[in-house]
């Protein structure tokens, strides 16, 4: 079997000739509206978010504009989003914060991103990547799943799956890469259409492999 490295490697070319530049799949004109879209796509799919974010940009495109609409009027606008309520208050406070803090303006650091409501690592990995061009790795679901079936982590944890493909793949592949995995496994090694046997990926790096491969979650 190859090692974990000659895998990366592995994966890395064959990616990117998937996906040479992979587009950023939430809709979003500025780091603010890319973070308010990200912060909705917590268990929810991308495309949802992205029927929801038109109308709510258009009434607020930005931090003011967001913080003059009441929770009530933002959870309308978004309630077919998973945990709307929740969703709600965090744009809401997040958007006061914003103009009292950082004059109105998204700030480009880990710690004062996460220190907003709503936010998370993942949330500010996907911002601090995609807005500021800082090297990130978010792992969602689909990378989660996909690096335990490709044997780069136990999958313990997604703290330690971000800390394991961060060790395998050079830095200034990790923006475009996260992105390139995520459309591999929605288009080729999805949750039920691969078992770790089935998908090209799969295949070629276990040909012998005839066990499904069970992941955590």
């Amino acid at each position: 079997m190859a090692t974990k490295k000659e895998r990366a490697a592995f994966i890395l070319k064959r990616l990117k000739e998937l996906y040479l530049h992979p587009p950023i799949p939430l809709n979003h004109s500025d780091p603010y509206t890319l973070l308010i879209a990200v912060l909705l796509s917590a268990q929810t799919t991308d495309k949802r978010v992205n029927l929801v974010t038109p109308e709510l940009f258009r009434r607020a495109p930005t931090p003011r504009a967001m913080a003059k609409l009441s929770v009530d009027e933002i959870r309308e606008l978004i309630k077919t989003c998973g945990l709307a309520p929740q969703k709600a208050r965090a744009i809401k406070e997040l958007s006061t914060i914003l103009i009292q803090d950082h004059g109105g303006q998204v700030p480009s650091s880990f710690e004062e991103l996460e220190k907003l409501p709503g936010v998370g690592h993942k949330t500010a990995s996907v911002v601090m990547a995609q807005a500021f061009g800082h090297p990130a790795f978010p792992v969602d679901t689909h990378i989660h799943r996909l690096a335990q079936r490709w044997v780069l982590t136990d999958g313990s944890s997604v703290v330690q799956t971000e800390r394991d493909l961060k060790a395998l793949f050079p830095q200034e592949s990790w923006n475009d890469l996260h992105l390139q995995i995520i459309y591999y496994g929605r288009e080729h090694c999805t949750a039920r259409g691969c078992d770790g046997t089935k998908c090209d990926i799969c295949r070629a790096l276990f040909p012998k492999r005839r066990t499904p491969i069970a992941t955590r979650k």
